[in-house]
């Protein structure tokens, strides 16, 4: 999962449904990104942080907290 970007969106009160919006895709389609089901695009991380986490470290938002 990336919890770091699940708990920014949290922080900030943005549903999956909304961030879902911001990056073009369903909402289902979010939630496999931020559970890493599916792999999230250079794009949809650049937009994501340039639109919504402009704050974040880009390596911090996006860091697995899967096992090496």
């Amino acid at each position: 999962m990336l919890a770091n970007l699940k708990k920014a969106l949290d922080t900030k009160g943005i549903s999956v449904k909304a961030y879902a919006a911001v990056i073009g895709v369903s909402e289902k389609t979010a939630w496999n990104k931020v559970n890493e089901e599916t792999v999230i695009t250079y794009p949809e991380a650049k937009t994501t942080k340039a639109e919504l986490f402009p704050e974040y470290d880009f390596d911090y938002l996006f860091a697995s907290d899967r096992g090496a």
